[in-house]
C-alpha cells in the first residue's frame, strides 16, 4: 500500500509542476486581479519593496503555483486518505476475524459477554450462537470445620450426646424430645442428654470434655458463650467426632453445621413489630437478656435496633440487663427497672426464663395492661400470662422441630449427605430445609396467642 501511495504522490506532483510552466509559458505582464492574487498575510512582501510589472506577474504567477500545489498536496492527501480507507475497507474482511479484543469479541460471528470475567459464564451470541453456563456459585459460602479423619459409618448405627445450655427447664426438655423422636424414627441413633443445671460455659465445657472421652461418632450443643466453648468443640472434631451446633451456635469453625431456629432478622422484626403493636410507635421499653455474651440474644438485639432505627425510630431502648438463664432474677431484674424507670412501657424477655420472668414482675406489680411484656418462650411457660391478658402473645418456633431437625443434620452428616456443598437437608416428617453454607434453616419464627397456645404441650 505505502508504495502505492508514494508512485500516486510522484505522478500528481509532476502534473502539478507541468502544469505550473504551461502557465507561465501562457501567463500576460497583466496584473492579476487584486482579489485573485492576494496572498495570504503571513507570505506578503514588505510594503517599502515595490515590484516591476514584470516580478509582479511572476509573483501573482508563484502564489497562483503554490496555491494550486496546496490544492494539490490536499487533493493528494485526501486521495490517501480515501485510498487508505479502502485499502482497509478492502481487507477488513479479511483481518477482522484474526483480531482479538480485551473481550474476545468478533463482531457478526462470536461475542463472549462482560459477564464471563465475573461470573465464569460465557455467552456465545449471534450466528450459530451456543451457551455454555457454569454452576452459579451457592449465595453463602460455606465455613464450618471437619472432623478429622471420622470413621465411615453411613447407613450405621450411632451414638449421639446432646449438651445444652442447660438442662430441666421446659425449652430444652422440648429440644431433646424432638431429638428423641428423631432418633427412634431413623431407628439407627442412640442419643442421649446431659449438660449443666446452670447456664455456665465453664459447665458445659466439662461436660463435653467427659463425652470426647467416650467417642460418641457426634456431639450436638447450644452454646452459653460462642467464643469459650470453641476449643473444646475443635478438640472434638480434631480427634474425628462430628459436631452440630442447635439454638445457639459456637464459632463457625468448631462446628461443621448449626441448626438455625429462625433467622435472626426475623426474629428481630417480629419482636418489635409485637412491642410497636401494644405501646405505639414512641415510647420506652427495656429489655431483659439471657447473658450478656450468648449469641443468638446478641443478634436478635442487633436486628432489633436495625429494625427499630428503621421503622420506629421513637421507640426507646432504655436499658439492657442480663438475667444469666435463671427465671428468678429475670423477676427481680423486671422489678428493678420498672422502678428505675417510671415512664416504661414494654420490657423485652429475650430467653425461655427471661419472658417469664418478666411477665410475672409485671403481673405481680398490678402494671399487666400499662406495661407489655414480649418475648421469646415456650407455650407451657407462658401460657398462663397469656390466658390472664398479661402477655398478648409469644414469638418462638416449635423447639420440638428444632431438635428433631438437628438429628436429621447429624445422621445425614455422617452418612455423607450432608456436606458443604449442599443447598438443601431431607429432615423427615419437615420435608426438606434450606441450607445456607453452614446452616440450616428450620424456618420463620412462630407466634403463639390466646387463639392457639392451647395446641401445643411443651
Amino acid at each position: 500500500m505505502q508504495r502505492r501511495l508514494g508512485l500516486l504522490i510522484s505522478v500528481l506532483l509532476i502534473a502539478v509542476l507541468a502544469l505550473a510552466a504551461c502557465g507561465r509559458g501562457r501567463q500576460q505582464p497583466t496584473p492579476a486581479p487584486a482579489a485573485a492574487t492576494e496572498a495570504p498575510a503571513a507570505t506578503e512582501a514588505p510594503a517599502a519593496t515595490e515590484a516591476p510589472a514584470a516580478g509582479e506577474a511572476v509573483t501573482t504567477t508563484e502564489e497562483t503555483t503554490a496555491t494550486e500545489e496546496v490544492t494539490a498536496t490536499e487533493e493528494v492527501t485526501a486521495a490517501e486518505e480515501t485510498t487508505a480507507t479502502e485499502e482497509v475497507t478492502a481487507t477488513e474482511e479479511a483481518t477482522a476475524t484474526e483480531e482479538v479484543t480485551g473481550t474476545e469479541e468478533v463482531t457478526g460471528t462470536e461475542e463472549v459477554t462482560a459477564a464471563e470475567e465475573v461470573t465464569g459464564t460465557e455467552e456465545v451470541t449471534g450466528t450459530g450462537a451456543t451457551t455454555e453456563t457454569a454452576e452459579a456459585a451457592p449465595a453463602v459460602a460455606y465455613n464450618g470445620g471437619a472432623a478429622v479423619n471420622a470413621p465411615d459409618k453411613a447407613g450405621q448405627d450411632i451414638v449421639v450426646f446432646d449438651v445444652p445450655k442447660l438442662i430441666g427447664i421446659d425449652y430444652f426438655n422440648a429440644t431433646g424430645q424432638g431429638m428423641q423422636e428423631a432418633a427412634d424414627e431413623l431407628g439407627n441413633v442412640t442419643y442421649t442428654q446431659d449438660g449443666p443445671t446452670e447456664g455456665r460455659v465453664d459447665r458445659q465445657i466439662e461436660f463435653i470434655d467427659n463425652f470426647i472421652t467416650q467417642n460418641p461418632d457426634a456431639i450436638v450443643f447450644a452454646s452459653n458463650d460462642p467464643v469459650a466453648i470453641s476449643p473444646v468443640l475443635e478438640k472434638a472434631l480434631a480427634v474425628g467426632i462430628h459436631v452440630v451446633g442447635y439454638d445457639a451456635d459456637a464459632e463457625p469453625q468448631a462446628r461443621e453445621f448449626f441448626v438455625n431456629q429462625a433467622t435472626f432478622e426475623a426474629i428481630g422484626k417480629a419482636l418489635i413489630d409485637s412491642m410497636v403493636a401494644q405501646v405505639g410507635e414512641e415510647a420506652q421499653v427495656a429489655i431483659v437478656t439471657s447473658s450478656l455474651t450468648a449469641p443468638n440474644q446478641n443478634a436478635w438485639i442487633e436486628e432489633m435496633t436495625k429494625y427499630r432505627d428503621a421503622n420506629y425510630p421513637g421507640l426507646e431502648f432504655v436499658d439492657t440487663r442480663p438475667s444469666e438463664e435463671d427465671q428468678n432474677l429475670a423477676f427481680q431484674v423486671t422489678n428493678d427497672l420498672l422502678l428505675a424507670y417510671p415512664d416504661l412501657k414494654g420490657v423485652f424477655g429475650l430467653s425461655s426464663v427471661a419472658f417469664p420472668g418478666a411477665a410475672e414482675a409485671v403481673s405481680q406489680s398490678g402494671k399487666c395492661g400499662q406495661v407489655a411484656v414480649v418475648g421469646l418462650s415456650t407455650p407451657n411457660s407462658m401460657r398462663q400470662y397469656v390466658k390472664d391478658g398479661c402477655v398478648k402473645d409469644v414469638v418462638l418456633w416449635n423447639p420440638v422441630d428444632l431438635g428433631y431437625a438437628t438429628i436429621y443434620a447429624v445422621r445425614a452428616l455422617v452418612d455423607g449427605e450432608l456436606t458443604p456443598e449442599s443447598a438443601t437437608l431431607n429432615a423427615g416428617r419437615l420435608g426438606e430445609l434450606k441450607v445456607q453454607g453452614s446452616e440450616i434453616l428450620l424456618g420463620d419464627p412462630f407466634i403463639y396467642t390466646a387463639d392457639n397456645i392451647d395446641d401445643f404441650n411443651f
